[in-house]
């Protein structure tokens, strides 16, 4: 695995802080890592794949790998408490972990809708929960979320998916709005289709050209997205140059949801 490094100096607000980073073993999480050493930060990847963890961490210096399950309150809280004490402070947070299960509304089970729902919301709910009182405490901090389009946008075969990612939109919207008198920011990116390993059970066609079938429109740029393309609207957020957005959701889709 090979992994960009853009520059990102001059970029204010990041240089020499600590980041943590869910789902940070491959794809868009892996990217966000990547943009985040090359701006400066000292980067903790949460992720429970330890082995790909690991090797991704040991070509990101600046990079301290902590496997953990996010879906596991405890495990969540540990890990913060433990990154304080061996990195230094949280100062951002972005939420990437997440999981997809396909299937009909009719045929979706009961195991599969309470995992996609553990990773996508509870995740997001353990990581927010667990940090925010610490960046209360110091009077700061940002919080961006990585949910989907799809959380905006009725999909065909996506409904726990869907869901889930609605409601990590509205929950990271509403700990923002709690949290702004305490300086700190909470947004949202939402990505369309991006080439990861999550979109190679999809059909590439009806992504990109749409599929009337599944009232589907398709890409208006033509392309699928990069990790590294997520990654940039992450590290916009993250920044001081985003120092007074707060509670946005920014999609980053190529036009597919026609800003819906």
């Amino acid at each position: 695995m090979s992994l960009p490094h853009t520059s990102y100096c001059g970029v204010p607000g990041l240089t020499d802080r600590v980041a943590v980073v869910t789902g940070a073993a491959q794809g868009i999480g892996a990217a966000v890592c990547a943009a985040l050493v090359a701006a400066g930060a000292q980067v903790a990847a949460l992720d429970q794949k330890a082995g790909r963890l690991q090797q991704m961490a040991s070509q990101l210096p600046g990079t301290h790998a902590y496997p953990v399950d996010v879906t596991s309150r405890s495990a969540v809280i540990h890990a913060v408490a433990t990154i304080e004490e061996e990195v230094g402070p949280i100062g951002i947070l972005v939420n990437v972990a997440g999981v997809l299960r396909t299937g009909a509304v009719t045929e979706t089970g009961i195991d599969d809708w309470a995992h996609v729902f553990a990773v996508n919301a509870g995740g997001v709910f353990h990581t927010i929960s667990a940090v925010a009182d610490r960046m209360i405490s110091r009077g700061g901090g940002t919080i961006v979320t990585v949910a989907s389009n799809a959380a905006g946008v009725p999909r065909v075969g996506m409904a726990a998916y869907a869901a889930s990612k609605a409601a990590a939109v509205m929950f990271t919207r509403c700990a923002g709005l709690e949290l702004a008198r305490h300086g700190i920011r909470c947004n949202v990116v939402s990505p369309g289709s991006t080439d990861t390993a999550m979109q190679a059970g999809l059909d590439p066609r009806a992504v990109l050209v749409g599929d009337l079938s599944s009232y589907r429109v398709g890409i208006p740029l033509g392309r699928l997205a990069d990790p590294e393309d997520v990654a940039e609207a992450v590290i916009f957020l993250a920044s001081d140059r985003a120092r007074h957005i707060t509670m946005q959701n920014l999609y980053v889709d190529g036009g597919a949801t026609l800003t819906a």
